[in-house]
């Protein structure tokens, strides 16, 4: 029953292990009912403003749906206190039907999951009341559609870390795909997703390891393995291949690289079986050249920042992606520092960074509208990828490297590179939203892709977009060109 005040609330239902995995499957044919709050907090439409900002602000809720009598009559949100209170001055002595959002839309308690995010997509709302016959039974949120997503993630990588052959491995990660387009569908930000899905691949990695040292017996010496490219830089999507690397102690000798090499042999094949196809470089830990002890890594990149020749410039601009996934971390850490203090000292090798970092540009014409390809296999096409995401990806590791910054995130190196003033103020904003944007077209593109039976790509024709979304692009794409100039001439944006 209603109240001027708050009413009890139960808190929303949890999930056990086992029950947990089978709805995990079928995440979108969930009941609302099953991630909703049920008996919310409610209040009359009588009720003044000021008490239902308490209410919200004492019992830590971000919306409070409106009853008169048993009816559900209107809701209302924490934005809606500043839109419709805050803003036109409402007094907080006025009721709160004044402030709320009449009659709002709602789903019944045999709607599912499916129906929700279509909903919320929709209408771009975050609140949604779940009702029986007027009613109010249940409300869901944007949290908890994040905390279900959550959920599946966590439950993916718990699937994945209880295997016990790569052949189980291979079949937990078909739910990667479904993974992929459940969190996109959700409207959940693309360094969010790229992190989760990165998540299950590190989740890969270490039961690989587990699994290889208890066939092949503990290491002999420590060792740390790294990953490299998307992976290293936590922003996979739905096509990848595997960039790793093993750096070991220097206590190695010759005689234990056959062990390494076994160890690795087995998570590189275990990665493929995944679904991490092989690299086509060969930049994996199988090559006997990225399995290393530290001294040698540490003459890899004295080599590369010495001599910067252009495969120097390939392979440190890859390898300063590095990021420690499983073993003696301290190996990796004390390499990294140094590197980037000795290569950021260096303005030659750091010239010829900034220098390789204008090797991809941005598919747009001398008009500065979006240019597809004009032949070939994907003629009519952009590529997402080398076009959009790269040139990005790469102004983030010369300003990684300009500010000796640890971050290997793209996104988060554009952050850090702001807050020590390597780039400007407004130059960091410009290109951390025109990222935002082409990322989260790249990822939408593919998750359309696997939804449809498709194998997922990087290539999109420009008219399956919006007009909207088309201009936006473009506005993004201008954004990357302007700052790759920018860098290229050390002046204005890159301080």
């Amino acid at each position: 029953m209603a109240a001027d005040g708050a009413r009890s609330t139960t808190k929303s239902r949890t999930f056990d292990r086992p029950e947990a995995r089978q709805r995990a499957k079928a995440l979108v044919d969930l009941a609302v009912t099953e991630i909703a709050t049920v008996d919310p907090i409610t209040c009359s439409p009588t009720l003044p403003i000021a008490d239902a900002a308490r209410i919200m602000r004492d019992r830590d809720i971000s919306c409070l749906p409106v009853v008169d009598g048993e009816r559900l009559v209107g809701i209302v949100t924490d934005g809606d206190m500043t839109n419709r209170v805050v803003a036109p001055g409402l007094s907080s002595a006025d009721p709160i039907a004044a402030a709320m959002t009449p009659d709002p839309v709602s789903l019944p308690p045999t709607a599912v999951v499916a129906d929700l995010l279509r909903l919320m997509l929709a209408r771009d709302i975050g609140h949604v009341p779940v009702t029986d016959g007027g009613q109010i039974v249940g409300i869901v949120t944007a949290t908890d559609v994040t905390r279900i997503h959550a959920l599946a993630t966590d439950l993916l990588t718990y699937d994945i870390a209880g295997a016990d052959s790569v052949p189980q491995m291979v079949d937990v990660m078909r739910g990667l795909p479904d993974l992929l387009v459940r969190l996109v569908d959700a409207n959940q930000p693309h360094a969010t997703v790229t992190r989760r899905i990165t998540d299950v691949a590190d989740a890969v990695t270490k039961r690989l390891l587990a699994l290889a040292e208890n066939e092949l017996g503990p290491a002999p010496v420590p060792y740390v393995w790294a990953a490299c490219g998307s992976q290293g830089r936590r922003e996979q999507t739905g096509v990848t291949d595997q960039d790793n690397g093993l750096i070991i102690d220097d206590s190695m000798d010759p005689g234990h690289d056959a062990y390494f090499e076994r160890l690795a042999r087995f998570v590189s094949d275990g990665m493929n079986a995944c679904g991490y196809v092989y690299c086509a470089g060969d930049m994996m830990a199988t090559n006997p050249r990225w399995r290393q002890p530290v001294r040698v890594w540490r003459r890899y990149f004295d080599a590369w920042i010495a001599k910067p020749s252009v495969e120097a410039q390939m392979l440190a601009s890859v390898m300063f992606d590095l990021r420690p996934i499983a073993g003696d971390r301290s190996l990796f850490t004390e390499l990294q520092h140094d590197t980037l203090r000795r290569a950021s000292a260096n303005s030659i090798f750091v010239a010829h960074m900034t220098s390789n970092s204008m090797k991809h540009q941005p598919p747009l014409n001398f008009l500065r509208h979006i240019a597809p390809e004009r032949s070939g296999e994907h003629k009519r096409e952009i590529d997402l990828k080398h076009g959009g995401v790269i040139p990005v990806v790469d102004l983030g590791r010369v300003y990684a490297l300009k500010g000796r910054l640890t971050e290997v995130n793209t996104r988060a190196r554009l952050l850090a590179a702001e807050e020590v003033d390597v780039i400007s103020t407004s130059g960091g904003r410009d290109v951390v939203a025109a990222y935002d944007v082409i990322a989260t077209i790249r990822l939408e593109h593919q998750a359309r892709q696997i939804a449809a039976g498709e194998a997922p790509t990087n290539y999109l024709n420009p008219k399956d977009l919006s007009d909207f979304e088309r201009e936006h692009l473009r506005d993004a794409f201008l954004v990357v060109r302007t700052m790759q100039t920018a860098v290229g001439q050390n002046t204005g944006i890159l301080r």
